[in-house]
């Protein structure tokens, strides 16, 4: 399932979350990294709303982003997230 993500720089790093599924959230130091905890993440957050008998958020095909200029480094992009084992 390919989800957008928004992240955005930070004094120590970057973050990121998916406006497709509010909560869920991600930090690492690296923008690789952030890409990485952030589809952890979404896996496991997704997991835990099948297993709470919630459905899953469909996600948007297309998403239309800008960044405001005060708000830094800040971009969107997707990440490919593995729950074909959960549905």
């Amino acid at each position: 399932m390919r989800i957008a993500i928004i992240i955005r720089k930070t004094k120590t790093g970057y973050s990121a979350d998916a406006p497709d599924v509010p909560g869920c959230i991600a930090a690492a130091k690296t923008l690789v990294g952030t890409g990485r905890m952030m589809t952890k993440a979404l896996e496991f957050h997704l997991e835990g709303l099948l297993e709470a008998g919630d459905s899953i958020p469909k996600p948007r095909r297309t998403f239309s982003f800008a960044a405001e200029p005060e708000a830094g480094e800040t971009f969107c992009t997707w990440v490919d997230a593995n729950v074909s084992t959960f549905v």
